[in-house]
């Protein structure tokens, strides 16, 4: 029985593997491609989180694709309205036919000798497994699978929470039975899933409580770019996209490099706005963190709907430590009670690599935490394969899509010069390895050895700025002497398989 074999091979159909799709499908026609996603649905992190309030913490002029305009009028935008710009532009390009759902990749494995990665996948149905396997080969491996694991959350256990009579749930398990009208409740968390659920369950609470072992940076924005929609009416959509888009970038840029170089500055610019939302007699403790502004992500709440729940009296924060769980609620350290009839653990996320897939190099396992990241989407000494990782700092699709449009270059290239292999090799010696993400988040700290390394220059360093990347991804050489490129002769091919390398070389 022959094995399907597809040139590029793109895991994962969310916002980064569907912008992937686009463009290599419209840079590389000639490039066979498909789309292996393990959900039932395209739109990954979109379709699968369905709590209350779901939104995106970056506005969509950059968090949306270069290639298709954001024409709605919220820049902040809710979860269904992501999910449906994604699946429009997997229909608009003709990537919707190129999905395979219920397909997860277990084990990807190279061989040198055959220049191909093969691929054992999982089928599954509904998510659950079928026992049946698929036996895949492609020349190139894109991994869009993002960077947590869909199948849950990270929870920590609190002492008691089985004496608890009340319901707990994780953000990322929410079902649409969980309800919470004129409950009590509360959510233990203070990041972007936390400032999102509060003020989005306030309004049909009894009352909902924020609880914070420490505070985060909460600034607010408003929901609307009022540039951009104004824009819009004299201009072309494309057009008023890519001027707001810049926009944003140098906007959220300055805001970044501000923060890093007059961090005492951002910090009044943040408390500042808070103490207008909430008023002049607000308590600021429970937004003042122990680190400095952009040590870990800012939390955006569009139009401040977060700091009027608190001053309605529909929400409150609570700045403690869990004791443990009681039958009716959370018993603080400090001796204080929460009464609660539902508890949402909004506890982060638990960070994962290609999504949990096992990756061999010619039979030998690869620990991505010892390999080091090449322009941030390569790994050293692992051929044929790129990943999609956005910004920390910015919003992902900014990365996403420098790092499509520069896998295709690549493609491009390899096809140009009949080159079957690539693979960066770090061979400097004075290269140092540093960590490859500068934040201090609990999941990001949680899997530090699971990371790859970065190196202390180019092109292995991470710069985490769109303009640097805009240069060095879409106007460097390819072949930039770290970038090893190779033709493995390929053992047993057939004639037609060797016909097809000579047309390539040709």
């Amino acid at each position: 029985m022959s094995i399907e074999h597809i040139d590029v091979l793109i895991v994962g159909a969310g916002l980064s593997g569907i912008g992937a799709a686009c463009h290599v499908r419209k840079q590389c026609p000639g490039k066979s491609l498909a789309v292996l996603e393990s959900r039932d649905a395209i739109g990954g992190t979109w379709d699968l989180f369905r709590y209350p309030g779901i939104r995106s913490d970056s506005d969509m002029y950059t968090l949306g694709y270069s290639f298709k305009p954001w024409t709605h009028a919220k820049a902040i935008a809710d979860g269904p309205s992501i999910r449906e710009y994604v699946r429009e532009a997997a229909r608009e390009h003709g990537i919707d036919r190129l999905v395979r759902y219920g397909h997860k990749v277990k084990r990807a494995s190279w061989s040198t000798p055959q220049a191909l990665w093969t691929l054992e996948v999982e089928r599954l149905d509904n998510g659950r497994p079928t026992g049946q396997t698929v036996e895949l080969t492609c020349s190139f491996l894109y991994m869009c699978s993002g960077y947590y694991n869909y199948d849950a959350g990270f929870r920590p256990h609190f002492e008691g929470e089985e004496s608890f009579q009340g319901r707990i749930v994780h953000p990322q398990k929410w079902t649409s039975d969980i309800d919470y009208a004129g409950k009590r409740v509360v959510v233990i968390g203070s990041g972007a899933t936390a400032v999102t659920l509060v003020p989005s369950m306030a309004a049909e609470a009894a009352h909902v409580t924020m609880l914070q072992r420490s505070p985060t940076y909460i600034m607010s924005l408003p929901a609307e770019d009022k540039i951009a929609n104004g824009l819009r009416k004299v201009l072309p959509a494309g057009v008023a996209y890519g001027i707001t888009r810049w926009k944003n970038v140098f906007l959220a840029m300055l805001m970044y490099k501000l923060s890093k170089s007059r961090p005492h500055t951002v910090k009044r610019l943040i408390f500042g706005g808070i103490r207008r939302m909430l008023g002049p007699d607000a308590d600021l403790s429970h937004f003042k963190p122990r680190y400095e502004p952009w040590d870990e992500r800012l939390c955006l709440v569009p139009n401040g709907d977060l700091f009027k729940s608190l001053r309605r009296g529909q929400a409150s924060i609570v700045t403690d430590h869990i004791e443990r769980f009681t039958p009716g609620g959370i018993l603080l350290k400090s001796g204080k009670e929460l009464q609660a009839d539902l508890v949402v653990t909004a506890t982060g996320l638990d960070l994962q690599v290609f999504g949990g897939m096992q990756v061999q190099v010619d039979g030998k396992p690869v620990d991505f935490g010892k390999t080091m990241g090449y322009r941030g989407m390569m790994f050293s000494d692992v051929p044929n394969l790129a990943n999609t990782m956005g910004y920390t700092n910015a919003s992902w699709t900014l990365k996403a899509d420098l790092t499509a449009e520069y896998v295709c270059r690549l493609l491009k290239h390899m096809d140009r010069h009949g080159w079957r292999q690539c693979t960066p090799r770090q061979k400097d010696p004075s290269v140092t390895a540093i960590p490859w993400i500068d934040l201090n988040s609990g999941y990001i700290r949680r899997a530090a050895d699971k990371l790859p390394q970065q190196g202390s220059k180019a092109p292995w360093r991470l710069h985490q700025n769109y303009l640097l990347d805009l240069v060095n991804l879409r106007y460097s050489r390819v072949d930039d002497g770290v970038m090893e490129f190779s033709s493995p002769r390929v053992k047993g091919a057939g004639r037609a398989e060797a016909g097809r390398d000579a047309a390539i070389s040709a």
